[in-house]
């Protein structure tokens, strides 16, 4: 498979497969989710389960196009709903989940039900974002920033290994992970940099496969091979960065924010560690960057 490289590519590939997963959407009451959604139908990628208000349907001429691949289901009490997506998705009628217009707290409580959630045992939830920034030769992965705060170093480990399973998917067969600092420097003042000493350590001594990860490095040098030249940096990452790990969920946040505001970048992103992907967009999100998130979750489900 050769790598996906932009969102253009993801969907033609998904075009290819000629098979559409099945997503529940909780609560859609907005006219991103609605674009997103319509287009996913048109494009011929996915079909949906709309739990919530089922009169919503009737304010989405668009979805009544596509009969054959829209459903719904009338749960007016949005944590019930939530309930409804979870349960749908353990019993196997459901490959995604995707938040509509519905707190993240809410939607979050049903998946991480001990006995009735999506959450094995064991597992860690994360988020992990991918953009498209029109300065950078292919897509660029990231993580956290939406959920854990102040990652451990377990947590790390955990976050790599979902993203070097994703890229997988995107047909990188060795993908290359900078863990950003704003510098290169390891000191004590700073514990995610001595985190990241123990991690390149085990990405030595073969751990995560066929991967290249190291750090610190910060964005530019693990994005821009003249910038760690000047630096007299010398980086396997040789920056061309394929996933960058923040040191926390301000700063992920920060970069999530500031390339989709300022860099006109595309972008998309899913919770990783439940049993299915659910697509976890901010209500603020545009409606292509619901679209690219479902066609994310379409690629990386079972």
């Amino acid at each position: 498979m050769e790598p996906i490289r932009s969102f253009n590519d993801l969907t033609a590939h998904l075009q290819s497969q000629k098979k559409r997963k099945r997503i529940a959407v909780v609560c859609a009451k907005d006219p991103n989710t609605e674009y997103a959604i319509a287009r996913a139908l048109e494009e011929g990628i996915a079909e949906f389960i709309m739990i919530g208000d089922s009169a919503i349907l009737d304010k989405y001429p668009t979805l009544k196009q596509y009969p054959k691949y829209v459903k719904a289901i009338h749960i007016e009490n949005p944590d019930e709903a939530a309930k409804e997506a979870v349960r749908i998705a353990r019993q196997g009628e459901a490959d995604i989940i995707m938040k509509g217009i519905i707190n993240t707290d809410n939607l979050l409580h049903a998946i991480l039900d001990k006995e009735k959630g999506l959450l094995p045992k064991g597992k860690i939830l994360t988020h992990l974002s991918v953009v498209q920034i029109p300065t950078y030769n292919k897509l660029l992965f990231f993580s956290d920033a939406a959920v854990i705060p102040r990652p451990t170093l377990q947590q790390r480990i955990e976050m790599i290994w979902y993203a070097i399973d994703t890229c997988h998917h995107f047909g990188i067969e060795q993908p290359r992970i900078a863990l950003i600092h704003f510098t290169e420097k390891v000191s004590a003042k700073f514990p995610n940099s001595l985190d990241y000493v123990n991690i390149v350590e085990l990405a030595e001594a073969g751990e995560f496969g066929n991967t290249i990860i190291d750090g610190p490095l910060d964005v530019r040098t693990a994005c821009e091979e003249a910038s760690a030249d000047i630096k007299g940096i010398v980086s396997p990452i040789n920056g061309q960065a394929d996933v960058l790990i923040f040191p926390n969920i301000e700063s992920g946040n920060t970069f999530y924010k500031s390339v989709s505001l300022f860099a006109n970048a595309e972008m998309a992103g899913l919770l990783q560690g439940p049993l299915c992907p659910v697509i976890l967009p901010s209500r603020s999100d545009s409606g292509l960057s619901k679209y690219n998130s479902i066609a994310m979750a379409c690629l990386t489900s079972n």
